[in-house]
């Protein structure tokens, strides 16, 4: 908290002293927080107070609970968008928070911001989080869908049907998958994207581009099949025993009935028939 309390509890400090609070006595750790929200709402809440003494304190909170927001922002790391991001929409939420924050309604206020600043946060995934911008209307009939199907999944002990969600958000079956199939246009990954964890797969861009090495065969096998459909039944499957399932020639004189001897003349003939054609072509 050290980096929150800094600067800008000196500032707090001279504020409160304006209205007579004593500093004397700073409380450390998370009671130093709680002593120094109150102090900064009560000059925030003051009409007496200047404008400037007010936005300073208001300020100052915004800052005293920047780690609240970090906190909060953690929560949503790896989903595709950028961990500063997430902070500064978080920021966002944590000054509507000290906006709207009422002193006497007995809860702290960080139990009060935290649903705020997580908001907002959720808030920013379902306007930005869309690869494909769709409708509004989709994108809120995808979040009714998703809270839907959790409640009907439970109910029924097993995934509803179109029809079952539809009757339950009152809406078509058309609609309902309509909404189903905006869900792929959501938060799509980057190529470059990792999971930010040593341990973890590579980006899948570092694994593509790689050369295959049977490329450069795809063109002598392509001319070669036209040449095999010219052989006879006999020497199309001694190469195929031969060449695609490694049998030795003595293997192949046992399947097909020959001597060892004969496989080997049909087998030199044969390939040398198949080079000839393809130098010929």
């Amino acid at each position: 908290m050290s980096t929150a309390t800094g600067d800008t509890g000196d500032t707090a400090a001279e504020a409160a002293h304006d209205r007579g609070i004593d500093d004397d006595v700073v409380p450390s750790g998370l009671e130093h927080v709680r002593a120094r929200s109150a102090e900064l709402f009560s000059v925030l809440r003051d009409d007496e107070a200047s404008s400037a003494v007010r936005s300073t304190a208001r300020d100052d909170l915004v800052h005293l609970h920047l780690s609240l927001v970090e906190h909060c922002a953690r929560r949503f790391r790896n989903r595709g968008e950028p961990f500063e991001d997430l902070v500064q929409v978080g920021t966002i939420g944590l000054i509507k928070a000290v906006d709207r924050f009422e002193t006497d309604r007995g809860v702290e206020f960080s139990t009060y911001a935290t649903p705020t600043v997580i908001g907002e946060i959720k808030r920013h995934f379902r306007d930005k989080g869309w690869a494909i911008r769709v409708p509004r209307r989709l994108q809120e009939l995808r979040m009714q869908i998703g809270s839907a199907t959790g409640e009907l999944t439970q109910k029924l002990g097993r995934s509803p049907t179109p029809r079952e969600l539809a009757e339950v958000i009152g809406c078509t079956v058309e609609e309902i998958m309509e909404g189903i199939e905006s869900s792929h246009a959501y938060a799509t990954l980057s190529l470059d994207a990792t999971d930010d964890n040593d341990d973890g797969p590579p980006a899948m861009l570092a694994t593509l581009g790689v050369e295959d090495a049977n490329i450069e065969h795809v063109e002598v096998r392509e001319s070669i099949k036209p040449l095999l459909e010219g052989l006879g039944d006999r020497e199309k499957r001694i190469l195929l025993l031969r060449f695609f399932k490694n049998m030795t020639q003595s293997q192949i004189a046992e399947e097909i009935g020959v001597s060892q001897m004969h496989v080997s003349r049909l087998l030199t003939r044969t390939l040398a028939q198949l080079r000839t054609s393809l130098e010929v072509d």
